[in-house]
């Protein structure tokens, strides 16, 4: 029998820790900074609503009806697009081995945040405590220089996310009871340490007060409804494995509502709390963009700067890389789910041992990340995903369920058990359909002319080679591609000694 969750709060917290992660805590608010704050936040609405809510509903409603990860839901609406499924399954390898540096290097800033005791008003010295640690050479090269304080954090960074998912829904309901709890109240203390530091006001007006004119940037759009897509876990296996293990009688529309919003509350806190914080400390120009540079970079900057008292200091800086650490455990260990999910599904295997063998293959694949040029790598691999295979799996899971199967029957599983609150067909089949597609295909085209007007080199003058970026690049994107031909190869090896697929469609399933 399949699991399911305890509870529908269980599902809706996991849901919410999955979606709310370090993008809410430090990309969201550089971009708000960027592109003129109020006038970010208002496409941000926008495009939640009209992409990401949607692609969210349908993901998470196609799996509880076929009881499937991603490649079994994707299946059973046609059996000639699982590929697809694969594509968000290995979307979610790529993202999670680098995701879990991540959270070592968060896991490192946080055990050595005593040091900043020692640094009231010694920016440059706060500024290099990162990059002297983890000794990144900044290029590509340096592959034979490991860090091994990093090296113990990412082990434990891995040892956390086994233990967190190990009983499947049963561990992670109790899990997420602390890790999405903890993160709020963690920014709600420090935005009210930032509401009460001089120049504050001016950090609030930035973010909120819209500079119309940034309407007119096309990047503004662009990084825009890329947040909103990358935010929300989906077309990453993750949310077709949550939907997986709800009960019948969930309501998929209304608790995804409750998701997105959650979602959406968080990044707006982080984003009172970086702005405050920042204008405070009088380095309000100085947000980036950039998530690494403002976490371990620009606000180790701003933490020497908050009071003439080294022990305040050290203690904010405690509660930050702590709320830091809660909200990235919830994004990794929810990625594995999901490809563990997929794996066991597709293969009959034991869900506990499945996800024991991804997290020790990936943890060792993951070192990659933790020598001399694994903060390179990061940049490039991450760039390829977020911008090509990401939008790719998005824009192909909706032409599947838009043009491929029967909308209405999605729509159907959707609003089976609302009767107020019901998803209108007005809002739902054109987003998947049309609107969603058009717009995330045109997003990737456009990131595509700028690398090619980029002489085919990724980096706003990092200066990263054409071969860095074909191996790490260009290679990573095409095992993601191939990932459907690598697990077709794999099941018709495996038939020849009696392995038989689930190969039911939606109008073969039968609900457990």
């Amino acid at each position: 029998m399949r699991e399911k969750w305890s509870s529908r709060s269980a599902f809706v917290l996991a849901a919410i820790g999955s979606a709310v992660g370090l993008g809410n805590a430090w990309r969201f608010p550089g971009l708000a900074a960027k592109y003129g704050g109020g006038a970010f936040l208002f496409v941000y609405l926008i495009a939640m609503l009209v992409i990401g809510i949607p692609l969210l509903m349908m993901e998470i409603a196609v799996a509880r009806y076929t009881r499937q990860g991603a490649p079994g839901s994707i299946r059973a609406m046609n059996k000639k697009m699982e590929s697809v499924g694969w594509l968000a399954v290995s979307n979610g390898i790529g993202i999670s081995i680098y995701y879990a540096a991540v959270f070592a290097w968060v896991i490192l800033m946080f055990i050595i945040s005593f040091k900043f005791a020692g640094m009231t008003g010694n920016t440059e010295a706060a500024s290099s405590l990162w990059a002297d640690t983890i000794k990144t050479t900044g290029t590509t090269s340096g592959f034979t220089t490991i860090s091994w304080p990093v090296l113990g954090c990412l082990v434990l960074s891995w040892a956390l996310c086994y233990i967190c998912i190990r009983n499947g829904t049963t561990t992670v309901g109790k899990v997420v009871k602390f890790t999405v709890s903890l993160p709020v109240i963690c920014l709600l203390i420090m935005a009210v340490r930032g509401m009460m530091m001089p120049g504050a006001m001016s950090g609030i007006a930035k973010l909120f007060i819209p500079d119309w004119t940034a309407l007119g940037n096309s990047n503004l759009w662009v990084d825009s409804i890329g947040q909103v897509f990358y935010s929300l876990s989906t077309s990453m296996a993750i949310m077709f494995a949550y939907g997986s293990f709800l009960d019948k009688e969930s309501n998929i529309v209304v608790d995804t509502i409750i998701i997105a919003f959650s979602d959406m509350f968080i990044s707006i806190l982080a984003g009172i709390v970086m702005f405050t914080t920042m204008a405070g400390v009088g380095m309000l120009d100085n947000i980036s963009a950039s998530g690494i540079a403002t976490a371990f970079i620009i606000y180790p900057q701003a933490i020497v700067k908050i009071s003439d008292n080294g022990v305040f200091n050290m203690i904010f800086a405690f509660i930050f890389y702590f709320c830091l650490i809660t909200l990235a455990i919830d994004s990794l260990f929810s990625i594995i789910e999901g490809i563990s999910t997929a794996l066991s599904d597709k293969f009959k295997l034991n869900k506990k041992k499945t996800t024991l063998t991804i997290c020790i293959v990936e943890g060792v694949i993951s070192l990659i990340y933790i020598t001399g040029a694994g903060l390179a790598v990061l940049d490039i691999v991450d760039y390829y995903i977020n911008s090509y295979t990401l939008l790719i799996t998005g824009v192909l899971e909706m032409i599947v369920a838009g043009w491929f199967f029967k909308t209405y029957k999605i729509l159907d599983e959707l609003n089976r058990n609302t009767n107020k609150l019901k998803m209108p067909s007005w809002w739902f089949l054109p987003s998947i359909k049309f609107i969603s597609p058009i717009i995330l295909t045109g997003l990737f085209i456009w990131n595509l002319i700028n690398l090619i007007k980029g002489g085919g080199i990724y980096g706003s003058g990092d200066g990263y080679t054409l071969t860095s970026n074909i191996v790490f690049g260009w290679g990573t994107a095409t095992l993601i591609l191939c990932s459907g031909f690598i697990i077709k190869g794999i099941v018709k090896a495996k038939s020849g000694k009696g392995f038989e697929e689930d190969n039911r469609t939606w109008d073969e399933l039968k609900e457990n």
